[in-house]
């Protein structure tokens, strides 16, 4: 039986953080507007534990929101403190923080090891020199190689967190700078869609139109890029979109942008409508009525899109009348397209590589 694993996230709101990037205002995004203490995280850590089965599981304490690293050493100890407590007695597997690239260093780094943390987040969201100027985040490039790279000296494992839509951004933009990350190796990496949030520079910049967020569906079209970007390169992508809260969704704390509670299955559902184009566009349809699609479980919801989106398009764009998807005992990744004539096996690998060759996307 697999392990189930299981999160104990500890939001630190914005301590520490030197800037204020335009995009930013963590204590909207993490809901919360007091400050964490030694004596919270615990509450929080022992809360959670009640919900949390004893057995076959992984368990890990994560510090989230603003840049845990630029926060004071004395209150970094005192957080990992409790965290490395419940490490020490073997009942958390792993720590986990996210922080800024400019604010790791070696000194950093071995007070990390100290406390027995196994994974460090950096906050990348752009590797264009213009992009991170004009959202405000105060480094360059250059600290994320160099951060990336004594993260990695150090031992720990390495995550890298991406937005796309920031001032200045564009589709080739977000594109290199996934490339780049690839070239980094990280363990983990995360895809948020810039959201204008209350009580930022970037609100201000939206309401006087010097800012234009990306509409739903170009968001989805970039983000479908880069998953199957990473993907295909084995890099795991933990989250795409931000997680929705109370305050976190249209008409609360976001005011503009492309927000949708089930943003990744609809990354995830843009590719298969992509993986179904590239094979029907080969094939001859004409005089095809019916059709069957057979396929893991797991993956119908994401193969016939919210709405039944995809299998609405399969019907207005190939002239099918109707299109049955029945579940089956087939491995993830693979399924069948069946009519009276014939039967075809699809790997669904095989024509994302296929697609990413043929928009230049690898193998340049």
């Amino acid at each position: 039986m697999n392990k189930k694993y299981y999160i104990i996230p500890i939001f630190v709101p914005h301590l520490g953080c030197p800037h204020d990037c335009v995009f930013c205002n963590q204590r909207r995004i993490t809901g919360l507007s007091t400050d964490m203490t030694r004596e919270k995280a615990d509450n929080i850590i022992k809360e959670h534990l009640k919900t949390i089965p004893s057995y076959n599981k992984g368990l890990e304490i994560a510090f989230y929101g603003g840049s845990f690293t630029a926060i004071s050493v004395d209150m970094q100890r005192e957080l990992l403190g409790v965290a490395y407590y419940y490490k020490k007695q073997g009942i958390v597997d792993r720590i986990r923080l996210s922080t800024r690239p400019d604010y790791i260093d070696e000194r950093e780094l071995l007070l990390l090891k100290e406390y027995g943390v196994d994974i460090i987040e950096l906050g990348v969201q752009s590797l264009d020199e213009e992009v991170l100027f004009l959202s405000g985040r105060g480094h360059k490039s250059e600290d994320v190689y160099k951060s990336s790279n004594l993260i990695k000296q150090f031992g720990f494992q390495l995550g890298l967190q991406m937005m796309i839509g920031l001032p200045g951004d564009t589709k080739e933009k977000s594109l290199y700078t996934a490339k780049e990350i690839i070239k980094m190796n990280p363990i983990c990496t995360r895809i948020y869609p810039t959201l204008v949030v209350k009580e930022t520079f970037l609100e201000n910049m939206y309401l006087n139109n010097k800012y234009e967020p990306l509409l739903l569906q170009d968001a989805v079209d970039i983000s479908t890029d880069l998953l199957m970007l990473f993907q295909y390169n084995k890099i795991n992508v933990i989250r795409v979109g931000l997680q929705p809260t109370d305050n976190i969704t249209l008409g609360k704390d976001v005011i503009a942008g492309p927000f949708h509670s089930a943003f990744r299955q609809l990354v995830e559902s843009n590719i298969y409508k992509m993986v179904l184009n590239e094979y029907f566009s080969e094939k001859d349809l004409k005089d095809k009525n019916e059709l069957t699609i057979s396929i893991n479980p797991k993956e119908i919801s994401n193969l016939v899109g919210q709405n039944s989106v995809n299998t609405k398009w399969i019907k207005n764009n190939f002239g099918i009348s109707k299109v049955r998807i029945h579940g089956e005992n087939i491995p993830s990744g693979i399924f069948y397209i069946k009519t009276r004539e014939f039967c075809d096996k699809i790997k669904k690998d095989e024509i994302i590589e296929k697609y990413l060759i043929g928009n230049k996307l690898i193998g340049n």
